[in-house]
């Protein structure tokens, strides 16, 4: 389908051939664009809507557009079946792929072409460009607590240098692993201080694998939880342009999340995929995401985020009622949980120019924490 000129308007790309025409604009936008015509078959799918719902443009053509993200809210397919109708929906339920979504759904009437209509899709479980504000001003608690804290872990690094002079050499590799983790969190709470600052750290290349690697020998050090740990990593991934340290705490929160979640799985026997009762499951997965699919705003141009790297676990997921609301601060569905760690979780990876998101996968009865980051290699500019 050729573009054409916006009804009223004209097209500067005919008086400017720098100018990028129509379709570069829509197939550069960071949000799903569908075209539907007077039945609602699908016409045209920009790259983000081929990303949300996990299928080429091509396979797309000529679907009913209720079959591929539907059912819906009824009153949404109502709207939906009166074809001048405009619509605008907030936090609407699709199936996207092979997960639910949820997003904020919109269908624009074409004046000039009746019964044909533009859809948008944006996937609020997506992090989204702003509100840093909001997420700084609410940290302000931790950032006093953060003076306190680095006087017991002062402590806590001088007694493992000591025990370290003490042990046997086979067993000197833990102690050396108290006194790097007392280093590490002692940098987290430095970042804390400035938690609504931006650009906190210059972001550097870093092999993903090797900060997974480091979180998993954390998480495992740290708890007996018997849920199993396994990695599914793309050897040719390349490296990711981001803060090591910042990122390493990212996994070491998603998979100790994770592993706690999988651990209930494995004592309540409430969970729905791998069957009640059967022991935790967590993998950390890795691999490319190819095209502009992925995109945050970031300065007012997009960003490309092709590397992704998706925590997974079999446990009984979180509770509908707080699922839009994960990376908020001082929301958490532990009894002793401070609401604190995915706020954190959001607040670093957005410090790299990063992306983090949410889904449930009710049919295999695991939830996915993704994060997308920019390669290293990559012009940004």
């Amino acid at each position: 389908m050729t573009a054409k000129p916006l009804a009223g308007g004209s097209d500067i790309s005919s008086f400017d051939p720098s100018r990028p025409n129509g379709e570069a604009q829509i197939a550069g936008l960071v949000f799903a664009l569908i075209l539907v015509d007077e039945n609602t078959l699908i016409a045209e799918a920009n790259h983000a809507a081929e990303n949300m719902l996990g299928c080429s443009a091509k396979r797309l053509l000529g679907k009913p557009l209720l079959d591929i993200i539907g059912p819906l809210d009824p009153r949404v397919e109502a709207r939906l079946g009166e074809v001048d109708a405009a619509l605008v929906a907030r936090d609407v339920k699709i199936i996207a792929g092979e997960n639910d979504a949820r997003v904020n759904l919109t269908v624009s009437p074409l004046g000039s072409f009746p019964g044909w209509r533009v859809v948008t899709l944006w996937e609020i479980g997506h992090d989204e460009a702003g509100g840093e504000e909001e997420l700084g001003s609410s940290h302000g608690a931790p950032s006093i607590l953060a003076h306190e804290i680095k006087n017991p872990l002062a402590a806590i690094r001088g007694a493992g240098q000591l025990v370290a002079r003490k042990l046997p050499l086979k067993d000197k590799k833990l102690a050396q692993m108290i006194t790097d983790e007392v280093d590490r969190i002692a940098r987290l709470i430095d970042r804390m201080q400035q938690l609504g600052a931006q650009n906190l750290d210059t972001a550097a290349p870093c092999n993903p694998h090797e900060a997974i690697r480091s979180a998993i020998a954390t998480v495992r050090a740290a708890n007996t939880n018997a849920a199993e740990i396994s990695e599914e990593f793309d050897p040719s991934l390349p490296p990711v342009l981001a803060n090591r340290d910042a990122l390493e705490q990212v996994l070491i929160n998603l998979i100790s999340n994770a592993r706690d979640a999988a651990g209930t799985e494995a004592e309540t026997g409430t969970g729905t995929g791998t069957g009640a009762g059967e022991a935790g499951k967590i993998t950390v997965k890795t691999r490319f995401v190819s095209g502009l699919a992925f995109s945050a705003i970031r300065l007012g141009r997009a960003v490309r985020l092709p590397i992704e790297i998706t925590v997974s676990d079999n446990g009984p997921g979180i509770d509908p009622a707080m699922r839009d609301h994960v990376f908020e601060p001082f929301v958490s569905s532990k009894q002793s949980g401070q609401g604190l760690g995915l706020a954190l979780v959001r607040k670093l990876v957005r410090d790299m120019n990063g992306s983090i998101s949410h889904d449930r996968d009710t049919a295999r009865g695991l939830t996915h924490f993704r994060i997308h980051l920019p390669m290293a290699s990559t012009d940004q500019g």
